[in-house]
């Protein structure tokens, strides 16, 4: 598996146009056969701040959904609305065992 959480702060007037524009992309990648999970998920303390959990099968399926019309079009349509670049940071799997995602 190859897990990933991607920390985006957006500017707090971008918060719904950016929620609606990634609710779009996290759409379409759990369509993508090497995606698991695809969660988008909001900071409690904080409504400018988000996370996106992606699991992909492989890190293969990870560059190609980095490939995709959905992603390239969410990424070019919410650059302008983030406060600082997304970090990434890159997981291995301990449990469930990656036949169990």
């Amino acid at each position: 598996m190859h897990i990933v959480h991607v920390h985006i702060q957006v500017k707090p007037e971008d918060i719904d146009a950016f929620i609606t524009a990634t609710l779009e992309n996290a759409r379409n990648s759990v369509q993508e056969p090497g995606v698991s999970r695809f969660d988008f998920i909001q900071l409690a303390d904080d409504p400018a701040g988000f996370v996106l959990v992606e699991v992909y099968k492989t890190k293969a399926d990870a560059a190609k959904h980095k490939e995709t019309a959905h992603y390239l079009g969410w990424r070019d349509s919410v650059a302008e609305m983030m406060a600082r670049p997304r970090t990434g940071v890159v997981y291995q799997n301990l449990f469930p065992q990656d036949e169990n995602w």
